[in-house]
């Protein structure tokens, strides 16, 4: 379960935001999960759920997801395609060599606070 580590550094970082800005809480932050992370979208909430609570900063604050989709790049071809829906085989060219150009990433990609 890296859920929860990766829910412990957003957290972590979100307080260093806070503290270097001299805010008192942050009202949402919005992060982008790669269709193909690895991470359980349920998890991650339940996560997000039971850690805010414990942190003063973050009591109230609602997590926006957005997925980043999984997408790979043919060096037969030169053209990308969708990762879940044909995996490593180009569906273009039928090229084997092939590589992920995004999809797997997590980023706090905004932090708003209310005025």
């Amino acid at each position: 379960m890296h859920e929860l580590g990766i829910v412990t550094h957003i957290a972590k970082t979100l307080d260093e935001v806070a503290k270097d800005n001299g805010l008192d809480s942050i009202a949402t932050v919005t992060v982008e999960i790669g269709e193909v992370s690895g991470i359980l979208l349920d998890y991650f909430t339940d996560c997000w759920d039971y850690f805010k609570v414990k942190n003063p900063v973050l009591k109230d604050c609602k997590m926006i997801i957005e997925t980043i989709p999984a997408l790979t790049y043919c060096e037969d071809c030169h053209q990308t395609y969708e990762t879940v829906k044909y995996a490593k085989i180009c569906p273009h060219c039928g090229g084997e060599h092939t590589y992920l150009v995004q999809g797997n990433e997590c980023n706090i990609k905004q932090i708003e606070v209310e005025d």
